[in-house]
């Protein structure tokens, strides 16, 4: 009698198309068109940016919770977050899953709003305050897709940090508010914030000031044009500086401080945080890695192959984690660029574009037809592989 078959099909979410669980339960479709009785485990992936939460959230049999929050230009935005009970088998512990792009993300704004002098991080504060009144005490941290530029300004004020004018009252809203910044004083903040411990996926090396900081690399995208570039890298570097008064141990020069406009600066001066590699915490939390070490075949992929991918994207974390234990890896992708060929010498063994004929992007990115053919790819390319 044949051995049963043990895959794990670990996919990045086809990004405005289909999740990651969905892309992996179109290729289970597959592989069970083929070999009804072998067992696929569909391990969500994302590696600190969209699809964080809900990730890990359904790797981790968490629940998912909606708060009302102050958006990233004072508009109020509905911000979903993941709660996890008894992680990591620690019963009584809740683990906040947060994507800061939920509460201050560039997708919340149109062209015309998008100006970093004014953009919040107050929401993201705010998400964190709600987590911790509902008893979560550590956090997962996805900080990719922010609108921001304010050096996490916004977060520390809606956790009851003075961020003060000469008068005494609190700086505006945004990097701007950065301008009058005279002093930094952590009487009010809320007291259960010493005991919370913040996990930051984040995969950017940069950091706050200078060439590789904040807003000369992520300014323009955010909407600040070359003279604002120089202006808000100015603001960053004063804020800094008193910060250092205030907290020696901050590091402007720490890589990834200066991720999501300076955030990853404000969580490691204030708080009780570590920057770790987000594809690293989705594949620790979920346990991953003990499913691919007992599996046969690994299937990854994601919506764009191509020369990015191999510097070190999510399918290459699942490729290089299957090839410590010698495991062959498929991946499967909407679009595979010339320059994907890359991906083969980082443990990806084959690759296969999805799509079977020309199609509008319009229709090829619904959820249906990609769905469709995922299973058909996967069903074809396992067939090959069986062989």
């Amino acid at each position: 009698m044949d051995r049963i078959m043990k895959i794990v099909a670990a996919i990045d979410s086809f990004k405005g198309s289909m999740t990651s669980v969905q892309a992996g339960e179109a290729a289970a479709k597959g592989i069970h068109k083929v070999d009804p009785e072998a067992k696929v485990y569909v391990g969500p992936l994302a590696d600190g940016g969209e699809g964080t939460v809900e990730a890990l959230v359904s790797g981790m049999n968490g629940t998912m919770r909606k708060v009302s929050v102050t958006g990233p230009i004072g508009k109020a935005v509905v911000c979903e977050y993941g709660v996890v009970e008894n992680a990591g088998g620690k019963t009584g512990e809740k683990t906040a899953v947060i994507e800061i792009a939920g509460a201050a993300g560039l997708t919340l704004l149109s062209e015309k709003e998008r100006n970093p002098l004014y953009t919040t991080t107050y929401g993201v504060g705010e998400v964190i305050k709600d987590a911790v009144k509902n008893g979560c005490r550590k956090f997962i941290v996805g900080i990719g897709g922010s609108a921001t530029n304010d050096g996490g300004a916004g977060m520390l004020q809606a956790l009851g940090f003075g961020l003060l004018k000469e008068n005494g009252e609190q700086i505006l809203p945004g990097a701007r508010g950065l301008e009058e910044l005279a002093e930094i004083t952590d009487d009010n903040v809320i007291p259960e914030l010493r005991k919370c411990k913040f996990k930051i996926a984040c995969d950017v090396t940069n950091v706050l000031c200078g060439e590789t900081g904040a807003s000369a690399v992520y300014g323009p995208q955010k909407g600040a044009d070359e003279e604002m570039v120089e202006r808000l890298d100015r603001l960053l570097a004063s804020y800094a500086a008193l910060a250092k008064k205030k907290i020696p141990k901050a590091d402007p020069m720490y890589p990834g401080a200066g991720a999501a406009g300076g955030l990853g600066f404000a969580f490691l001066t204030f708080m009780n945080a570590q920057l770790e590699s987000g594809i690293q915490i989705v594949i620790k939390e979920t346990g991953l890695e003990q499913k691919i070490a007992d599996s046969d075949l690994v299937i990854t992929g994601e919506g764009r192959m191509d020369g990015q991918t191999a510097m070190g994207k999510a399918p290459i974390g699942i490729a290089k984690l299957a090839k410590k234990y010698g495991k062959p890896v498929i991946a499967f992708a909407g679009a595979a660029a010339r320059d994907a060929g890359a991906c083969n010498e980082q443990g990806i063994d084959a690759f296969f574009p999805i799509l079977r004929e020309p199609a509008l992007l319009e229709e090829a990115m619904k959820r249906e037809n990609a769905e469709k053919n995922m299973e058909e790819a996967v069903e074809q390319a396992y067939r090959l592989w069986k062989l």
